[in-house]
């Protein structure tokens, strides 16, 4: 009977350390759990109440930390939430220090570093830093330049009870500020840490093979990627083959002049589709077709209405069936990207290059109407891309003949321009042109095209666009009046161009090729910068679908009803 007692009690002990061991490594793997991001919390480090020796401007170094955070980096390490993989941290840092596995990742801790980086998969989703300088900021001073968070959670256990505050900076990351919660005796606490993240449901399984085919690239491949070029005639000859051949080239522009008819439009394209064949990455096939009086296509295919007369209909559901017939017919023919829709807002009578291509002088209407036909295009896996940042509209010269100049400040620019192109960054524009005109107030140097101050300064930081940035035509007077062009390409790279458009000019397409590659080579750009930039055409490529498959007979009839259908149900 003692025996069993023994047994008895031996069990109940037993239970009871396993119940306890249970609790630990629960609070240990504790999940505080927002439904936006669904980001699981590590227990955070001890908080530091002063950091002793800091020199600094709370407001200065907040604003650099949100900065970086719209780019999906923190300022202690250069890599990317959502884009960097595992193997990148480990070439850079080495092995981590310490290694903790949670119900939606992995995190591993680089103490020297002072960093935390949280793996979903292969890809990071999650980057911390417990910086000097971050734990020397204090509450107030995060409340007093950012304002009220978006949304405020907690993490306790037996060692913490901290405050986690939350601000969306970006469709794509969240900055979280955690520091011990604030009560009477510490009204003003400093930051434990900073947490930026991704959401790791978004991160794109493409985004894999999209590191791992980067790194198979050679520099010729890469470079040729981020060029588009013109071709000189209505066939494939030896230029064609060769830009497609020897350079590697990322896709060709046509114009009406290169299409002359639906059978020989398709034959074209689909002898460049079969030549690329080789070729890692499928070509981009790009158009104007913006419908109106810039209609590329050939046949007897009906026109759409200008913008402007879209504009004072004022619809937004016949702008969306605009933009689906749009996708249809550059889909028929075997195109994959259509420059369209124009953002630009019509604020000037006299510009001599926009006019009816707008959908008016109304901000609003450009916005709704724009972001309508946007989505139409891209609802039939086309690829839209919008132009021209940061606003032809309120020029008095052509830049297809000379540079024009906007004398307009970045507060004045925000109230009328930039407001179409925010709105369509903030409903998910996938590629951006920009203009080639002069800012003197953001750039008294170069214009838009080929400036930092307005590419990543203003399109990437201030506005949060990550997607695809294109040129306009490099070919332009307003460029090779003024630059040269092989220069000018590079400096648009490292101004933030991911691709360089050269709408002519076989020998100009290889003078451009040629000045990026001599200036990775003499150190002028990383292939770091180039990885960058080679990484958002092959997710884009992979987001739509491209392949370099041959298109049918296209039927004009069936395209022209859909016109038809459209502007009946709206002339009634």
């Amino acid at each position: 009977m003692k025996n069993k007692n023994y047994k008895g009690v031996f069990l109940v002990v037993f239970l009871l350390v396993l119940a306890v061991a249970a609790v630990f490594y629960l609070q240990k793997h504790t999940v505080v759990d927002s439904a936006r991001n669904h980001v699981s919390f590590l227990p955070p480090r001890s908080p530091v109440k002063e950091i002793p020796g800091i020199n600094q401007n709370p407001e200065e170094q907040i604003e650099e930390i949100l900065k970086d955070a719209r780019e999906g980096k923190i300022r202690d390490a250069s890599f990317i939430d959502g884009e960097t993989d595992r193997q990148m941290v480990i070439d850079q840092w080495g092995d981590p220090d310490q290694k903790t596995e949670t119900d939606l990742g992995v995190y591993e801790d680089y103490h020297e570093k002072k960093v935390t980086i949280g793996y979903v998969g292969d890809f990071v989703f999650d980057l911390r830093s417990f910086s000097n300088t971050v734990q020397a900021l204090h509450f107030k001073d995060i409340i007093a330049v950012l304002g009220d968070p978006d949304n405020t959670t907690y993490y306790e256990d037996e060692k913490h009870n901290q405050e986690i505050l939350h601000y969306q900076v970006n469709d794509s990351f969240e900055l979280r500020w955690i520091l011990p919660k604030p009560d009477k005796e510490l009204a003003n606490p400093t930051v434990d840490h900073i947490s930026l993240i991704t959401d790791p449901d978004g991160i794109k399984v493409e985004d894999s093979s999209a590191s791992t085919l980067v790194k198979q690239m050679n520099l010729s491949e890469k470079i040729g990627q981020m060029v588009i070029g013109g071709i000189s005639g209505t066939g494939m000859g030896k230029q064609e083959q060769s830009l497609i051949d020897d350079y590697h080239i990322g896709g060709f522009i046509f114009y009406a002049a290169n299409l002359e008819s639906p059978k020989q439009t398709n034959k074209l394209l689909n002898n460049l589709k079969a030549e690329n064949k080789q070729n890692k990455l499928p070509l981009l096939l790009s158009v104007d077709q913006e419908g109106g009086r810039i209609s590329r296509l050939p046949g007897n295919l009906s026109k759409l209405p200008t913008n402007e007369w879209i504009g004072e209909l004022d619809k937004p559901d016949f702008s969306y069936q605009a933009g689906e017939i749009l996708g249809n017919e550059l889909k028929a023919f075997g195109f994959n990207m259509n420059f369209a829709p124009v953002l630009d807002v019509n604020s000037n009578p006299d510009n001599p290059v926009i006019g009816d291509r707008s959908f008016g002088a109304d901000p609003e209407i450009v916005s709704e109407l724009g972001v309508q036909t946007m989505k139409g295009i891209e609802s039939k896996q086309i690829i839209p891309v919008i132009k021209h940042f940061p606003g032809h509209g309120d020029t008095s010269v052509d830049s297809h003949y000379q540079l024009p100049k906007v004398n307009k400040t970045l507060e004045q620019l925000e109230k009328l321009e930039l407001l179409p192109f925010r709105r369509a960054i903030n409903q998910g524009a996938d590629a951006v042109m920009i203009a080639h005109i002069l800012l003197p107030h953001l750039d008294e140097s170069y214009p838009a095209s080929i400036s930092k101050e307005v590419i990543t300064d203003l399109l990437r930081n201030r506005l949060g666009y990550d997607g695809l940035v294109m040129t306009d035509d490099m070919t332009m007077e307003a460029i090779i009046d003024n630059f040269e062009i092989g220069q000018a390409s590079v400096d648009s790279v490292l101004a933030g161009s991911d691709v360089i458009l050269v709408a002519h000019d076989y020998q100009k397409v290889v003078r451009v090729i040629d000045a990026l590659r001599t200036a990775v080579e003499n150190g002028e750009i990383s292939e770091e910068r180039i990885n960058e930039s080679v990484k958002r055409i092959i997710r884009l490529k992979q987001q739509y679908g491209l392949k370099d498959d041959p298109v049918n007979k296209v039927d004009i009839t069936s395209l022209n009803q859909s016109i038809d259908t459209l502007l009946n149900k709206y002339n009634q």
